[in-house]
């Protein structure tokens, strides 16, 4: 089974997020949504709403799974068999970040990383220009999936 893990806080999901996972579907047989859990940093959304926002937003693509980790994401995928980690790749800058993880993976676990470049139309997307819309009450329902709302 192929089997990839898309990691991250998705604070929120967003547009970009949502069309990686949609185009990494076709590529693996199952994709683990891991949500990341860091009690070191500060959340806009809390755990229950971002998983709220990714089960409804995959609720009818089988393939995609949720789940919760803590700590490296390496061991994560070990527990749950995996043998990819899927990533997107917004810009360069994205790209040189990505490459040096992806490199520290592969020697930690042996773990390949498959990068997808988001799509024209979501490059410019980031879950903390997100929430910088959100906080000064901007039109985010253009940014995120119809899973996602403010209360």
């Amino acid at each position: 089974m192929r089997r990839a893990v898309f990691p991250g806080s998705f604070d929120p999901l967003t547009l970009g997020h949502f069309d990686i996972i949609k185009r990494g579907v076709p590529l693996f047989d199952e994709i683990i949504i891991a949500v990341g859990i860091n009690a070191d940093k500060k959340y806009m959304f809390s755990l229950k709403e971002r998983k709220q926002f990714i089960e409804e937003a995959f609720k009818d693509e089988p393939k995609v799974k949720l789940a919760t980790y803590k700590g490296m994401t390496v061991d994560f995928c070990k527990k749950v068999d995996a043998d990819f980690i899927l990533r997107g790749l917004r810009n360069p800058a994205d790209f040189e970040f990505e490459k040096a993880i992806a490199h520290t993976n592969r020697k930690l676990s042996k773990i390949e990383t498959v990068f997808l470049l988001t799509a024209a139309n979501t490059s410019h997307i980031s879950s903390s220009i997100v929430r910088d819309v959100i906080r000064n009450k901007g039109n985010y329902k253009i940014l995120v999936p119809d899973s996602v709302r403010v209360k």
